[in-house]
């Protein structure tokens, strides 16, 4: 590593811009400035979320699946099918039906199946631990052997290694999970018999096996993470390796693993946050194809059968879900990104 950091400033600049104020008055531009981005934040999310949910909403009600129909049979008489659509509130005018369900949602109530009249919530949460497991180890796997092959470039810029890394994640992240499940699947299933290749245990009842069945479904989904965090990680940590900052540090002498870690990292990891809060909806999308191929009784695979069934609720309800975990990660993201970068929750 030829080059490195002057002090990437890591204090806040109103600690420095302006010499003649106090600590008091230090600390209130500080909570300024976090009041500000929480209310941007708010004003950003708060929306998206309206809007998602409206989106989701017409959706099924424009879909013309009339769960009576279903339920009573074709020969049902016109007064059982009317009853029914009562019970599930659908003689009502369409904004009624919409302020309703919007009202449950910030209650916890997602509505009821129509098929099996139990709460959506109560499927979706009995669905939403399995996929959680999965999702989690692909996350998991993604940000560890993503951020290592990105810092594995970057330091070995223009040689080889650096270069395979390249080819590598290019590669990969052309294949699609379902593609990949296939392969790790023959490989280490049928070939090897390392690993079960389908079927789903609660950790409560034995971790080792609940670990295995999920290990394939994992990886999975987290190869396509595990390329494009580490692309974009060798890219920002090679331009901050190249500012005049570096070159300082490098100057003062400070060790390369303070420089890498501690200022080009902390400056240089931004694309890479940019691109896992991207990358979250992608693992709540690949659920539905892994969960189907590996047999995984999961949120994606509730899913997919209550859309091929016509259970409107729990299609609308699993869509919420995920809007507000997509939602919920990305704020994340971001609060991660802001505390790295200080200056990028600053307004200029």
């Amino acid at each position: 590593m030829t080059s490195t950091l002057v002090a990437a400033p890591t204090a806040p600049a109103a600690a420095t811009a302006a010499p003649g104020r106090g600590p008091r008055a230090v600390r209130r531009h500080h909570m300024a400035v976090a009041a500000r981005w929480i209310l941007a934040t708010i004003a950003i999310v708060v929306p998206v979320f309206l809007f998602s949910t409206l989106i989701t909403f017409l959706l099924g009600a424009v879909s013309g699946l009339d769960p009576a129909a279903g339920i009573a049979g074709d020969e049902a008489s016109a007064e059982t099918l009317a009853r029914i659509n009562a019970e599930f509130g659908l003689d009502r005018p369409l904004w009624e039906q919409y302020l309703s369900w919007m009202a449950g949602i910030f209650q916890g109530d997602l509505g009821i199946s129509w098929f099996n009249r139990v709460p959506v919530s109560e499927l979706i949460w009995q669905r939403l631990a399995v996929s959680a497991s999965v999702a989690g180890f692909a996350l998991l796997i993604g940000v560890v052997f993503g951020t290592i092959l990105g810092l594995v470039a970057a330091v070995n810029q223009g040689r080889w290694i650096d270069r395979a890394v390249t080819a590598f994640t290019s590669i990969v992240s052309t294949l699609p999970p379902f593609v990949l499940a296939i392969g790790l699947i023959v490989v280490f299933s049928l070939w090897l018999r390392w690993l079960p290749s389908a079927g789903y245990v609660p950790p409560t009842e034995n971790v080792g096996m609940w670990l295995a069945l999920i290990t394939m479904p994992a990886i999975a989904l987290s190869v396509d993470v595990v390329a494009d965090l580490a692309r974009q990680l060798r890219t920002g940590l090679v331009h901050a390796l190249s500012e005049n900052y570096v070159t300082g540090a490098v100057v003062r002498g400070l060790g390369p693993g303070r420089i890498l870690f501690i200022h080009a990292l902390r400056n240089g990891a931004g694309p890479a946050l940019a691109v896992l809060g991207m990358k979250i909806p992608t693992l709540i999308g690949g659920a539905v194809v892994t969960e189907t191929i590996f047999s995984m009784p999961g949120f994606g695979m509730l899913s997919a059968d209550s859309a091929l069934r016509g259970d409107v609720p729990v299609v609308q309800g699993s869509l919420v879900v995920a809007i507000v975990f997509v939602l919920f990660a990305n704020v994340v993201v971001n609060i991660v990104q802001g505390t790295l970068q200080p200056a990028s929750r600053r307004r200029r």
